[in-house]
C-alpha cells in the first residue's frame, strides 16, 4: 500500500469504539513499520488557556486570542498525557517534524511556550495522546472497512471547527456523512 502520510482516516459507522467513533484522524506517519496519527475532531473539554496555566507556561492575566484552535483535542489513546501540536510550517521547535513543507508536528514543550510569548505558529491544533498502529494493522483495518481515506487539506485541519471536520472530510470524497453505510459488500 502506498503511504497514507498526510491523509485523513474517516471512521466508518461500523466503527463503534468510543474513542474512534465518527473520528477523523490526520496521519503524521505511515510506512512499513506502522502508522501514527492524531484525532482532529474529538475535544477534551479543556481549552489551551487552561492547559498552559496548569503547566505554568503563562501568566494568569494572559489570555490567548479567541480561536477555534484553542480547544484541546483527544489525539488518541496512546500516551494521553503527552501533547502534540500540529501546526503550520513557518516556525520550528526543538522536536518538530515536517510532515509536508507546510505542516509540522511538534511534541516538545517549547511549542507550548510560544503560545505564552506570542511567537506561536499562525495555524495550529493541540492534542493530547495519539493513535498508533503496528506494521500492517492499519492496512488490515482499512481492508475490513473500518476507515475511508482521503488526502488531507490544511484548510480542513486549521480553519474549520472540530465539529465540522467529519462532514468536511467525507465531502472531500464526494459524499455526505448520512450516505455512509456500516455494512460492507451489500448493495
Amino acid at each position: 500500500m502506498e503511504s497514507l502520510k498526510h491523509h485523513l482516516l474517516i471512521a466508518m459507522p461500523s466503527l463503534q469504539d468510543k474513542i474512534f467513533k465518527r473520528s477523523v484522524i490526520y496521519l503524521c506517519e505511515h510506512d512499513d513499520q506502522g502508522a501514527m496519527g492524531l484525532i482532529i475532531n474529538h475535544p477534551l473539554g479543556l481549552d489551551l488557556d487552561e492547559l498552559l496555566k496548569k503547566m505554568k507556561l503563562q501568566q494568569d492575566d494572559f489570555v490567548l486570542p479567541s480561536s477555534i484552535a484553542n480547544q484541546v483535542l483527544l489525539g488518541g489513546p496512546v500516551t494521553p498525557d503527552r501533547g502534540f501540536v500540529l501546526h503550520s510550517g513557518e516556525v520550528h521547535f526543538s522536536n518538530s517534524r515536517n510532515i509536508t513543507d507546510d505542516i509540522v508536528v511538534t511534541c516538545s514543550k517549547d511549542v507550548l511556550d510560544s503560545f505564552g510569548n506570542g511567537n506561536s505558529p499562525e495555524h495550529y491544533l493541540v492534542t493530547l495522546g495519539y493513535a498508533g498502529w503496528d506494521a500492517g494493522q492499519l492496512e488490515g483495518e482499512i481492508q475490513e472497512g473500518s476507515w475511508l481515506t482521503v488526502a488531507a487539506d490544511p484548510q480542513l485541519l486549521f480553519e474549520l471547527p472540530h465539529t465540522d471536520r467529519y462532514a468536511a472530510a467525507t465531502q472531500r470524497l464526494g459524499i455526505e456523512p448520512w450516505q455512509l453505510n456500516g455494512e460492507i459488500g451489500h448493495a
